[in-house]
């Protein structure tokens, strides 16, 4: 009883498979992934690993986690699925630390509540590579959705993955200098997994807290676990009300961060990303290499050029900054969408570890959270402006588009001149002066993006102003 007319649906994106539960995401499914997942691990880890399984807040995660961990069983391995929901961070540090043959995550991330999602993360506690997740693709279409057979020879148990991973967290933490900043901070769990880990980290780091929406709610208070402006509208009013320090979220598997500053201004990642270089250089006295997707600011290169830094551009994807943390020394990793890892961590996004590093940062300094953005703005010769149009075109514009930037790209953009165009990820065109354009078409919809970052909010609004007129004509 094969399922293959919805396995067609089945795709693997920058970070697994994502459905609507009930449509695509479904039982027979979530068997049939997990088999060809299981296919990819008897060529890559012997049976004496355990598999990790664990799961968001999501309806039903919990329960496709347990149909995944029986499917494994019945193959024979060994399956340990976590005694609750779990952050995305934590699954991934003990795939590593328990020494497993990588761990099964239930989870869409930070969209909307009718989605769930599945990803596999291989032992050395990183985002799967494109050859891995492409072997997995691959074994899908041959996979069973059928039940398993009763006689499983594996084993099925829960753990706590909490333990290990906190104690983890405070090695990279300075927790006495959190302390003595006795720092007053909102945390505004958005009904994610974070809860029970980084309200614990900040109660041990002894700040005043104040604690929002942690517990499980599948529909997210009728919002998206999703740390931006429109979802942190609560968060940003109690910091202002009660004059804190800082307000805290992450997304619905903790692996992106939210940060809000002490007059209420919701940070972009970009800032986050050179507020915390400046603090793990100036203040931890950490170096390594600076590392950012094609859609992060340029910022972060000036600081790296100012402090001697190897810079490395990566495609759009954390994989791609996990797989130059696994190769040379990373002091951060990050992109422009809130995920970054940092130096002595795991190949991971981490959004409990980037929070309570922001407010280390305002422990170490003893200055405003605003103060310490403006600071590190200048230092990397900032600031920049930026932008994104989400222009969501029909298939065959939006193939035109990308075929005439591809074939024939501009000699300037809004009278800037282009000096190189890149193609690692989308077409890149590197201006003068430091600026810079990136069309991004997406994956699974009629829809290119277009990300631009300049020196002049005037400048900005004429390379948007240009590039819509110029993809509009293709059309």
């Amino acid at each position: 009883m094969g399922a293959s007319s919805s396995s067609s649906k089945i795709k693997f994106g920058t970070d697994g498979w994502r459905g609507i539960i009930a449509d695509d995401f479904t039982f027979p499914n979530v068997r049939k992934v997990t088999r060809a997942i299981a296919r990819y691990l008897e060529t890559a880890y012997s049976k004496d690993r355990p598999v990790l399984i664990a799961y968001d807040t999501r309806f039903l995660a919990d329960q496709f986690a347990r149909a995944s961990a029986e499917v494994l069983a019945d193959l024979g391995w060994n399956v340990k699925i976590t005694d609750r929901d779990c952050p995305t961070p934590v699954i991934a540090y003990n795939a590593r630390h328990l020494n497993s043959a990588g761990a099964l995550m239930f989870t869409a991330s930070h969209n909307p509540a009718p989605y769930c999602g599945i990803k596999y993360i291989p032992d050395y506690a990183g985002p799967a590579t494109p050859e891995i997740t492409d072997t997995i693709v691959a074994n899908i279409e041959s996979a069973s959705d059928e039940l398993p057979s009763g006689k499983a020879s594996g084993s099925i148990s829960t753990f706590d993955p909490k333990p290990d991973y906190l104690h983890f967290i405070y090695t990279l933490l300075d927790v006495d200098k959190i302390k003595s900043a006795n720092l007053k901070v909102k945390y505004d769990a958005l009904y994610s997994t974070s809860r029970g880990y980084l309200d614990e980290v900040l109660q041990q780091c002894g700040t005043q807290l104040e604690s929002f929406h942690t517990w499980r709610d599948v529909l997210f208070g009728g919002g998206m676990p999703e740390p931006k402006g429109e979802q942190l509208v609560e968060l940003v009013e109690a910091v202002k009300a009660d004059k804190a320090d800082l307000g805290l979220a992450t997304d619905g598997d903790s692996d992106r961060f939210g940060i809000v500053d002490e007059q209420g201004n919701v940070l972009t990642p970009n800032t986050v990303l050179l507020v915390l270089a400046r603090h793990l250089i100036k203040n931890k006295g950490k170096n390594g290499a600076i590392v950012r997707t094609v859609a992060t600011t340029h910022l972060l290169d000036n600081f790296a050029a100012k402090y001697g830094l190897p810079i490395y551009e990566t495609p759009v994807g954390f994989k791609y900054i996990g797989e130059k943390m696994r190769e040379t020394a990373v002091l951060i990793g990050g992109e422009e969408s809130g995920g970054l890892s940092v130096i002595g961590h795991i190949p991971e996004k981490d959004g409990v570890l980037a929070d309570m590093l922001v407010a280390e940062a305002i422990a170490y300094e003893g200055k405003p959270l605003s103060q310490l953005v403006q600071e590190a703005i200048a230092e990397a010769d900032g600031p920049l402006y930026n932008n994104r149009l989400d222009l969501h075109l029909t298939e065959s514009h939006k193939n035109a588009v990308i075929d005439a930037y591809t074939q024939n790209p501009p000699s300037t953009v809004a009278g800037i001149a282009v000096k190189e165009v890149g193609r690692k990820d989308g077409i890149k065109l590197y201006l003068e002066e430091g600026s810079w354009v990136l069309l991004r078409p997406s994956g699974t919809e009629p829809l290119v993006r277009v990300y631009m970052e300049t020196n002049s909010p005037e400048k900005l609004s004429q390379i948007a102003a240009t590039m819509e007129a110029e993809i509009a004509k293709l059309g």
